[in-house]
């Protein structure tokens, strides 16, 4: 799931404090979990900074990779002209449960000029058309497979060659990435390569650092050469060019329906309390949607979710379009990178 830049490095990277939420919603028991969540996360990072060459829980990012490839097989088969946007999140949402693992974020199912951040609706009628990009996130036990992908649906010339574009990025880019890299030189091999096709890339989205329940850890992977000399380290990457026929940037769209936690505050519904101290114990600070909230608690639940965005807990991700209204594909790989070694996690073979 992608970052947009709005300024920072980070804009949209997941709070670390965001377990006081439960400290002051959920009641004693919550909090005694939050601190334990918040001081095993503590203790992880301190290990990674000591032993750069390995990555805690690297044989979770790896499992969660794999699963990760098996969904988009799965999601490949039953995509089709016409199948309803809904009925293909939540297949793909049993399928992740099914392999004994859990979503990283819902399904974006983003059509045409709609770059990333578009989840069906619980009651959305709209069905699969043109250019669909499928961005699907993976985790087990907070460590994260994020991967990406782009169907034409209209047997376009130009969408084969925007998903031609957009996948050649990738190749170069992880043929690029390595230990003391910089991000820039990636970016740079992204976007010739996009370009070769005479196309732009998106300059303000980007792949981004993965850390356990933190899709967005710090780090950025540019889609274009912006000159910083930024190193990779060992860690955990997602890497996503956006290829584009428009102008090369996304600007924010209605609101998506996905949510993360924000930052901690309280509510005074009994109910909208019940609904929060679920978020904070099912999501912690990963993405979720509206529909999984209906699924939940039905209704009601959408109306205690509106009264704890009000008080300013949940930021509701906008869905991103490209400011000229080109279409847009998109491609993307998770990646560990160590002083051993690279491992694609999301590599499939078709």
């Amino acid at each position: 799931m992608t970052e947009k830049h709005y300024g920072g490095a980070s804009s949209h990277g997941l709070k670390k404090d965001i377990n006081k939420t439960s400290s002051q919603t959920a009641g004693v028991d919550n909090k005694k979990k939050a601190d334990e969540i918040t001081k095993a996360n503590a203790e992880e990072k301190v290990m990674d900074r000591g032993r750069h060459d390995e990555i805690e829980d690297y044989n979770d990012y790896v499992k969660a990779g794999k699963i990760a490839s098996e969904i988009v097989k799965y999601a490949k088969s039953i995509i089709k002209l016409g199948v309803k946007l809904l009925e293909i999140a939540e297949k793909i949402d049993s399928k992740i449960l099914e392999l004994r693992a859990k979503p990283a974020f819902p399904v974006n199912l983003s059509i045409n000029e709609i770059a990333a951040h578009d989840t069906p609706s619980f009651n959305d009628e709209r069905t699969a058309s043109g250019l669909l990009k499928v961005d699907i996130g993976v985790q087990i036990d907070g460590c994260t497979a994020d991967t990406s992908f782009s169907v034409d649906l209209e047997n376009n010339e130009e969408n084969k060659k925007l998903i031609q574009a957009a996948e050649s990025g990738l190749k170069a880019a992880i043929e690029k990435i390595n230990l003391g890299v910089q991000t820039s030189e990636i970016g740079k091999a992204i976007e010739n390569a996009i370009k070769s096709f005479n196309f732009v890339p998106i300059h303000n989205l980007s792949g981004h650092l993965i850390e356990k329940y933190d899709l967005h850890a710090g780090i950025t992977i540019p889609n274009y050469d912006n000159s910083q000399e930024i190193q990779i380290e060992s860690g955990v990457y997602a890497i996503e060019p956006f290829s584009t026929d428009g102008l090369g940037n996304v600007r924010d769209g209605k609101p998506s329906g996905i949510y993360r936690l924000d930052k901690p505050g309280s509510v005074r519904d009994n109910f909208a309390r019940e609904v929060l101290s679920f978020i904070v114990e099912e999501y912690q600070s990963l993405p979720f949607c509206s529909r999984w909230i209906y699924k939940k608690f039905s209704s009601r639940g959408l109306l205690a979710l509106r009264q704890i965005e009000a008080a300013g807990i949940l930021h509701q991700y906008p869905q991103l379009v490209e400011s000229g209204k080109g279409k847009v594909a998109q491609a993307e790989h998770t990646v560990i990178i160590t002083k051993k070694d690279k491992v694609v996690t999301t590599l499939y073979s078709n």
